[in-house]
Order: structure tokens, then sequence, then C-alpha cells
């Protein structure tokens, strides 16, 4: 801390001026979370306000129930008596709600305090800042401070003390200093602990979780930078538009080309999805996967910077009567298996495992060479990655592509990105979306199609027309795959390796599908558009 007057302010306890912080990037997820950041909080008031005239000062961390850990630092200037630092910490921790809604900010800071977790609020005595991501470093431990017990004595003096006082001296030090030392050893190891336990579980090492806001800061973009590489977002340089904002291409200064995201503000998608997709692409490398160049947080604007693609996405070949000619058999089935290789690659591969949660086609970039790239991570999630499942009352995702024990009880797991891959699969062999297949005036859902067509022997029907049959036996594995892949029952569904294994070796024998999910045109009848969704 900094401060300086031209009047005396040592020992004064002062709350004004002060004002509040924002930092709209955290977003703190439910009322677990705010009941673990206040208990974390009451715990370090206590630790601050208890140090001594050196310093007043404590950080430690908590983990929530749904895997989020915050981060915490309380610090009074260590001239503040015990009583003016718990009332300053007290005063800024109130003033919370005042300074910004708690769902997506907390914090407060005074000349003394200052507070954020989405913001802050600042006065000059103490401050109290939290964080989704560790902003602290190591804190060296001090010497217990011991004040002397006798004066000191002239050079060259008889200083030794009668034997009785000595003994009490003694006595006196190590009653002092003995506790004094276990009590902080026992601290340190019992932080030491918890910090490693709570390591273990996310299966993050200690550096990746220090360094995940460095990654952050090394991608920022000024916004500048962008509006003249994009020709200040024209039309012309526009790509698409999406559910969450439009797409533009830019050419930076040194001439290379990028795609910009610039997200809508009334879009579905807030600053917790803008955060996962920044910091999660950022530590993915596959060539598979669309490449995160960076990002742009300033005011209301939040952009991400991609690697231009140049062929757009997938859903503008396959849906096209006219550009799906473009794409043959052997196109199609290096696209398949690029897709298998990018979610294989998420799922078990990466340092962290995630689960897309809206792959579908427009989500499936096209290079140069018409090579797949998986996009879009705004609604992608972390998992452990030794947890099978997990759950969320907040479901998103498009439908037709979402598997049915998510879309109607909000459990997703790999399993239903593989869902998500079977309905891809049997779009890529049919040329159709999966919202329904015309015959005259009769519509049929693309998984009810196949399903009927696979049981009455005419799988072969499925296969979009304009393909030739030189490649019969894999069009008629891969539909196969397709369908074991969008069974109803999770538990039957093959993983991203298996499905890798079916592709690579065809002696490898296939299990006989089940009937997939939302068979028999159960629920196409008032079928909505598709596009991305959520609800809570």
């Amino acid at each position: 801390m900094l401060r300086y007057s031209n009047r005396t302010i040592f020992g004064n306890l002062e709350v004004k001026p002060g004002y509040c912080v924002w930092n709209l990037s955290n977003v703190m997820d439910g009322d677990e979370s705010k009941q673990a950041l206040a208990n974390l909080m009451r715990k370090l008031k206590d630790v601050a306000a208890s140090g001594d005239s050196r310093r007043k000062y404590a950080t430690d961390n908590v983990t929530t129930g749904n895997f989020e850990t915050i981060y915490g630092l309380m610090q009074c200037t260590p001239d503040l008596s015990e009583i003016q630092c718990n009332d300053c910490l007290d005063g800024a921790i109130s003033r919370i709600p005042h300074c910004c809604n708690i769902t997506f900010c907390g914090g407060g800071v005074r000349p003394s305090c200052n507070i954020a977790y989405c913001g802050g609020v600042i006065r000059p005595s103490c401050n109290i800042r939290f964080e989704n991501y560790r902003f602290y470093n190591h804190t060296t431990m001090l010497d217990p401070e011991i004040p002397p017990s006798w004066p000191a004595s002239p050079p060259f003096a008889d200083i030794s003390p009668e034997p009785e006082e000595s003994g009490n001296t003694i006595v006196i030090v190590i009653s002092i200093v003995v506790p004094t030392v276990v009590v902080v050893l026992l601290i340190c190891l019992r932080l030491y602990l918890r910090r490693r336990k709570a390591r273990k579980n996310l299966g993050v090492k200690e550096d990746e979780v220090e360094d995940e806001i460095k990654i952050a800061e090394s991608l920022q973009f000024n916004f500048n930078t962008i509006q003249v590489a994009t020709e200040d977002f024209s039309d012309s340089n526009k790509l698409g538009q999406g559910g969450f904002g439009a797409v533009y291409r830019g050419r930076l200064s040194n001439g290379q080309m990028i795609a910009v995201k610039r997200l809508s503000r009334d879009s579905g998608q807030g600053d917790t999805e803008f955060k996962n997709e920044v910091l999660l692409v950022a530590k993915l490398q596959h060539r598979n996967l669309v490449r995160l160049h960076g990002f742009c947080l300033e005011g209301n604007e939040r952009l991400l910077v991609y690697e231009f693609v140049p062929n757009k996405s997938l859903d503008y070949f396959i849906f096209d009567p006219n550009m799906k000619a473009q794409l043959d058999w052997k196109s199609r089935y290096k696209i398949i298996r690029g897709i298998a290789r990018g979610l294989l690659y998420l799922h078990e591969d990466s340092r962290l495992r995630i689960i897309h949660r809206d792959l579908k086609a427009s989500n499936i970039l096209l290079d140069e060479e018409m090579s797949p790239k998986i996009a879009d991570f705004g609604m992608a999630r972390l998992v452990l990655v030794d947890q099978t499942q997990a759950n969320t009352s907040r479901i998103v995702g498009t439908y037709g592509y979402m598997a049915p024990e998510y879309a109607m009880h909000g459990q997703f797991s790999v399993k239903s990105d593989v869902f998500s891959f079977g309905v891809l699969v049997l779009e890529i062999l049919s040329g159709q979306n999966n919202s329904g297949i015309h015959h005259g005036e009769n519509v049929e859902d693309l998984l009810s199609f196949a399903w009927r067509s696979w049981k009455e022997g005419t799988a072969i029907n499925i296969v979009d027309p304009s393909l030739n049959n030189n490649s019969r036996n894999e069009m008629m594995r891969c539909i196969h795959i397709g369908l074991l892949c969008v069974q109803e029952n999770l538990a039957d569904r093959p993983t991203m390796a298996t499905i890798m294994l079916m592709l690579d070796r065809y002696s490898l024998s296939l299990p006989i599908p089940a009937k997939p999910a939302f068979y028999m045109n159960s629920r196409t009848e008032s079928l909505p558009d598709m596009q991305s969704w959520e609800y809570n």
C-alpha cells in the first residue's frame, strides 16, 4: 500500500473519500459461492486485524462445492489498532451490496481497505479484495515481535544476572517464543495442506493456477487495434451472425488475417462464458481446434480474436444444395475423423477434461485444406479428470444436438458430447439438417429416418445422393457409428477413444445400436428454429 498526505495520517482511521471499482470479467455463481465468500472474508478479517505493528495482512482461498475457487486478501495500514482495523474492514464489507450486485461483483477498498471480485469499493485505511484467480504472491512469514526484556548495557559492563533472575528470564523467553513458533508452523502447515488438497481435487498444478491470469493478460488486444484491423467492423468484413454476436474478418498491421467475434451486449453469453472461452481456448493446442490469438475487454466491448479460417463453417457446405457437391465422400470422412480427434483431445488428452456442450455443424470451421476445427467454447464446462458426469440448472446449447439427459434433466458428461457427434455424423452423411427430412409432404426428423432405414435394411438411403457408392462399406460403417452415438441410454454410447478405434480399424466388430433418443418424431411436431438457446 502506498499513501501520502500533507497532514498526519498515522493511527487515524479514515473511511472517506471512497468509490466503487468494477471488474465485469468475474462472476460469482450461486448462494453457495456467496456463503463461501462470506466465511472466507470473516476469517481473513480476524487474521488481518490481529497482526502486529509491522503488518496487518491476510490471504487465503476457499473452494466451493461447484469447484469454484475464491481467493481473498485483507489488509489494514499497520499503524491502526486491532479495533480500528476491525471497524475499517467491517465497514468496507458492509458496502458491498450498495456498490454492486454480489451476483456479478464484490469488493471494497478504504484508505485502509479495498474489495474486488468483479469489482470493489476504494477508501483510504484498509483493503479487501477477492477474485476467482490467485492475484497475490507468496506471503513471507515475519518473525514474532518480542519486546526486549531488559535495557541494553554499555560495552564491557558486567551483565551477568543473578542465577535466579537468569533462570526466570530464560523461562519467560521460552514461554513466549516456543508457543508462537509452534502456532505459526501449524498455521502454515494447515494452509499448505488445504491448498494442496484443493489443487489435487481440481487436477491443476500450482504453477497453472498462478499463471492463469498472466496467460489472459498476455493475450489482451487494444480495442483500437481491432477496430482498425476490421475497418471499424464494416459490413464488407462481416463473416456471419450468431446467437452471441457477429464475426468479422480483419487484418493486423503485420499482415496476419484474423477473425473477430464481437459479442452483442444483449447476448446470452455473459461474462462467465466470455472468460471461459478466453481461458479454456488459450490452453488448448490441437490442429482440430480453432486457435485463439487473444481478446479485448474494454468498456462494453468484448471481443475474441481467432485465427482466420477461410472456408467458413460446415453447415455452409452440407446444407446448401449447390455447395454440398464440393464435399465428396473423402472430404466428408476426413471431416468426421478430424472432429473425432478434436473431441478425444478435449475429453481425454488435454490437461483439463472439457465438455463442449454446443457441438453442431455451425461450430465446425473448415480451413484451406477443408480440415475441421472445433470452435465456440463459450458454453464449455471444465470437469474433474476422473469425473463421469455433472449437473446444471442452466441448460444451454442447440435443440436437436442436445442429448436427452441434458435437455431434460441438466445432466451433462462426455457422453452428451458423443450424442452431438453422432448427430453431426448423420448430417454429414445425409447432407440434411437434423430438424427434418422431406418425403413429399411428410417430414421426418433425421434420427427417426436413420433408425427406420437401419431397421428396414435400407440404411444406404440415408446417404446424400450427390455422393457416389464407391465407398459404400465405409459409409455404412459411419451410419452404424452415428446410431451408436445417439442411443437413448448414455451408458450404451461409446467413448471418443472407442469411436476413433471404430473409424481406424475396420476389422473391429461393432455392437448393434439401440433405439435413438426422441424416436418416432416425438418432439418434432413444434420443433423451433435451430439456434443457440438457454433456459434456467
